[in-house]
């Protein structure tokens, strides 16, 4: 209970305060990724109200943000092209159980398994990739465009040595939006991305047959949604305790996460999941509570209800210079020394994370390779196995399993033993697959042909149980 307590009211001030500027935030990027779905900009607007308002009660991870997001607005594309934006809710519903049953089934735990290289690549493609979306509001557009960029960029980053009670990116919004609108300077505003309807959402069921037909057809997409919200927000949520120096329930996030996915498929909105861009402005503008996530959704509905008249005078070139700021603070600067100084295998898994995310626009697709491509490196870099004679005892140095089995064999094939009773010291090698009791049973068979007794010796505890598990059936190969 007096957790609970710190995570709603420990921080009232610094949460109310962050979840204003975070609201102002969401509308472009909703918006932006509904046109990137294919769908009515309300979509995107209705699914970042619910998904921020179910998040702040269901979630696992205080003062983290999540709304509509463009990684899962690619995976939808197809959906709606082809299908229409009902079922595009159905597969919302369905990404929303699948979630559930992942955070019952405890998959944050597969979080230990991405290494620090793939963390560091995700960390900094994302903040590519939110810098490659502002470029087409503020490039080559005009030259005041870029002063109220320079502007906003100058405020955020000055302000705060003078005023430390109110986010200085809310200071700059509505400052440099009351500028614009009384000076009559021609800039690009949150009322030209698309159409702001002022009216709440309202419970639905997705109208489609609810039959195996079209199960078929959006459980693929269904489970991609799913594995690519959860990717993003766990990671997210692992940024997030790391910048605030706390911890969070990962496997409640991935319920959480469940939770409000379903509640937005049936109020209208697209599949959402955390927001790296929009959660780093809230810990960066004060929020660490589960206030702030609230705030954040009923004040974006609250701008969209009451004020979407001002909201869609908003000038792009305002939210643009915030989101840059987002881009810098995201971006881990010291890579760049890591690059040098890290194993040349950790910088690769680092670059190909980076290179893959931004070239698919797929955060999922990177952090996978990037996974994958470390545990190859892995299984190479302890698949070398040395083995020292001492008289007619032979030591083995090294892991054995299935890719070291190779050079195991081939030391006793194809080396002269002159001794006719040896022994095989594994005190510093362990046994660890079928592969290794196989090589192991092969070696002995190869040796005893040549007339040499073999003894093994040292074995530890775990290579002499998978042994008599798996010896006779190596033997019967």
């Amino acid at each position: 209970m007096q957790s609970l307590k710190q995570q709603w009211f420990g921080n009232i001030r610094g949460d109310i305060l962050s979840g204003l500027v975070v609201a102002l935030a969401l509308i472009p990027e909703a918006i932006a990724f509904s046109i990137i779905a294919g769908v009515d900009p309300m979509v995107g607007l209705y699914a970042s109200f619910t998904m921020a308002v179910i998040i702040a009660f269901a979630g696992g991870r205080p003062g983290m943000i999540s709304a509509a997001t463009g990684a899962m607005a690619l995976v939808m594309v197809p959906l709606i092209r082809d299908y229409g934006v009902e079922y595009l809710f159905a597969a919302t519903l369905l990404t929303g159980v699948i979630q559930i049953i992942f955070g019952v089934l405890k998959v944050a735990k597969l979080m230990k398994f991405i290494p620090n290289a793939v963390m560091i690549g995700f960390v900094n493609s994302l903040a590519i990739l939110i810098f490659m979306a502002q470029v087409p509001h503020f490039i080559g557009i005009s030259t005041m465009t870029y002063v109220f960029v320079g502007v906003t960029l100058l405020l955020v980053y000055t302000l705060p040595r003078f005023i430390k009670v109110i986010p200085a990116p809310l200071i700059a919004i509505v400052a440099l939006t009351v500028v614009a609108i009384f000076s009559g300077i021609n800039l690009r505003t949150i009322g030209d991305l698309g159409t702001i309807t002022q009216s709440l959402p309202t419970f639905i069921i997705p109208d489609v047959p609810f039959n195996l037909e079209t199960f078929k057809i959006i459980f693929p997409f269904s489970i991609s949604l799913a594995i690519v919200g959860l990717v993003e927000s766990l990671l997210t949520a692992q940024i997030v305790d790391d910048m605030t120096g706390t911890e969070s329930n990962k496997n409640q996030e991935a319920r959480g996460q469940g939770i409000a996915n379903i509640v937005t498929g049936f109020f209208g909105g697209m599949a959402g999941c955390a927001m790296i861009g929009q959660s780093v402005i809230n810990v960066k503008s004060g929020g660490r509570g589960r206030l702030s996530t609230l705030i954040a959704g009923l004040f974006l509905m609250f701008l969209i209800l009451v004020l979407g008249d001002l909201v869609v005078k908003i000038p792009m070139p305002v939210l643009v210079g915030i989101m840059i700021m987002v881009c810098i603070g995201t971006f881990d600067w010291s890579s760049f020394k890591y690059l040098v100084k890290a194993p040349r295998t950790d910088a690769l898994v680092m670059l190909t994370t980076v290179v893959i995310v931004v070239w698919t626009h797929d955060l999922s697709k990177g952090v996978i390779a990037g996974v994958i491509l470390s545990a190859v490196f892995f299984v190479v870099k302890i698949s070398s196995v040395k083995i020292m004679q001492e008289d007619n005892r032979y030591f083995v140095n090294g892991q054995l399993f299935f890719a070291s089995t190779d050079s195991f064999v081939d030391y006793f094939k194809y080396n002269e033993i002159k001794s006719n009773n040896i022994q095989i010291d594994f005190s510093n090698s362990r046994i660890w697959d079928d592969s290794g009791v196989g090589a192991l049973v092969k070696v002995e068979e190869l040796l005893k042909e040549k007339g040499i007794q073999v003894e093994v010796v040292e074995l530890d505890a775990s290579s002499k149980k998978i042994i008599s598990q798996l010896e006779s059936l190596s033997s019967s190969h």
